[in-house]
C-alpha cells in the first residue's frame, strides 16, 4: 500500500498502480470540470424542460435513462476512463437537480425539509460506506462495492447541493451574486483548512458538496435576465460555452490516460 501526501495529509493508495482507481486524480482541472458540470446540470435541466419545450416529465425520463446507461458503462470499465466518468457526472448533475426540483416544485416540499433530508441521507451513506469499507477515500475506488457507494454519495451531494443552493439564494434571499460569493468563500475556507493540515477526505467531500450550490448560483447569475439579478447570457449560450470547456479538458485527460497506459505497456 503506497501513500499519497499533501502537506500534513496522507491518504493510502493501492500499490497496484494509481491509474487503476476508477475516479480521476483531484487536480485543478478536476474542480474546474466539476463546477462547470454542476452549472450545466442546473441550467441544462431547465433549458430542456422549459426552453426546449420537453416538459419536466419527459426530461426526467430521458435524463434518468441516459444516466442509467452511463452508470452501467462506468461500472463495467476496469479502469478510469475520463469521458465515461465525466459524462456520468454531468448526467448525475442533471438528475440530481431534477430530483430536488420535483420535490420543491412538483410536490411542494419545503427547501428546509429537502435540504435536511438530503443531508441526513448523505450522512447515512457515508456512515454505511465507512462501516463496510473502513475508508471514504476516493483514492481507493477500485472495487464494484466501493464504486456503488461512491456514486450513491455523488448523486446525493448533487441533490443536497441543489436544495441548499436554492435555500440560500431563494428562501433566504441571498440572490445569485451573493449566493455565488458565499459558497465560493466557504470553498476557499475549506481549501485553507486542507492546506493547514485538515483531513484530506473530510475537506474533499465538504468541497465537493459546496461546489454544487456554487455552480448552481453561478449558472443562475450568468443565465438569468438582468431584471432578475443575472447577467442575461442565456441558458443555451452558457451551456454551450461550459460544455465546450468540459469537452476540451476531458479530451486532455483522456489523452493523458492513454499515454500513461501506453507507457506502462511498453515497460
Amino acid at each position: 500500500m503506497g501513500q499519497f501526501s499533501v502537506g500534513a495529509n496522507t491518504l493510502p493508495i493501492p500499490s497496484a498502480s494509481t491509474w487503476l482507481n476508477k475516479v480521476p486524480e483531484v487536480t485543478l482541472s478536476f474542480w474546474v470540470i466539476k463546477i462547470m458540470s454542476t452549472t450545466v446540470g442546473e441550467i441544462g435541466a431547465d433549458f430542456l424542460a422549459v426552453n426546449a419545450g420537453f416538459g419536466q416529465g419527459i426530461t426526467r425520463t430521458v435524463m434518468g435513462a441516459l444516466l442509467a446507461v452511463a452508470l452501467v458503462m462506468q461500472l463495467r470499465t476496469w479502469r478510469h476512463i475520463p469521458w465515461i466518468y465525466w459524462l456520468t457526472v454531468v448526467l448525475v448533475s442533471v438528475v440530481g437537480t431534477q430530483i430536488t426540483d420535483l420535490l420543491t416544485d412538483g410536490l411542494g416540499v419545503s427547501l428546509y425539509v429537502s435540504t435536511s433530508t438530503f443531508a441526513v441521507a448523505l450522512a447515512g451513506i457515508f456512515a454505511v460506506w465507512f462501516w463496510v469499507e473502513r475508508s471514504l477515500s476516493i483514492h481507493e475506488i477500485f472495487t464494484r462495492r466501493r464504486e456503488l457507494f461512491y456514486w450513491s454519495a455523488i448523486l446525493c451531494t448533487f441533490a443536497l447541493g441543489t436544495a441548499a443552493g436554492d435555500l440560500a439564494t431563494e428562501a433566504l434571499g441571498l440572490g445569485f451574486t451573493w449566493g455565488a460569493v458565499s459558497f465560493g468563500t466557504l470553498i476557499a475556507l475549506t481549501y485553507a483548512a486542507f492546506r493547514l493540515g485538515g483531513s484530506a477526505v473530510l475537506t474533499f467531500w465538504i468541497g465537493y458538496i459546496l461546489t454544487r450550490p456554487f455552480g448552481a448560483a453561478l449558472g443562475d447569475l450568468l443565465t438569468q435576465a438582468k431584471t432578475y439579478g443575472g447577467l442575461g447570457m442565456g441558458a443555451m449560450w452558457t451551456s454551450a460555452l461550459f460544455l465546450t470547456v468540459i469537452v476540451m479538458l476531458v479530451a486532455l485527460a483522456q489523452f493523458s490516460v492513454g499515454n500513461r497506459i501506453n507507457a506502462q505497456a511498453v515497460e
